[in-house]
């Protein structure tokens, strides 16, 4: 099944389907925070410490340090953003990333 974006569906995983011009939006955004942060590894501490000050309580589930979490953030992200435009492997991606996140409360 295809994601329609109009209502919920919590019994089955759909792919996910953007439009050629909205990937390409996605893709020059990521592409230019990537500039604007000089590093990958710059781009995913500014992303902890948007998602840390909004919500301080998330950092304590991260065992690793801050600069680990940061690349895997900004890999993570990049991951998503390159197969944006092939919903197969955008799910398979995504369902990755949320078993290995099964064990969060």
């Amino acid at each position: 099944a295809i994601y329609n974006a109009t209502e919920v569906n919590s019994l089955e995983f759909e792919e996910l389907r953007f439009a050629p011009p909205e990937v390409e939006a996605v893709r020059q955004a990521w592409d230019a925070f990537l500039v604007a942060t000089d590093t990958r590894e710059a781009a995913g501490d500014a992303i902890c410490a948007a998602i840390f000050d909004a919500a301080p309580n998330l950092q304590g589930l991260f065992k690793t340090p801050r600069g680990v979490v940061a690349m895997r953030f900004a890999s993570g992200i990049g991951e998503l953003v390159s197969k944006l435009d092939d919903p197969p492997a955008l799910k398979v991606a995504v369902e990755i990333l949320g078993f290995k996140h099964l064990d969060i409360e």
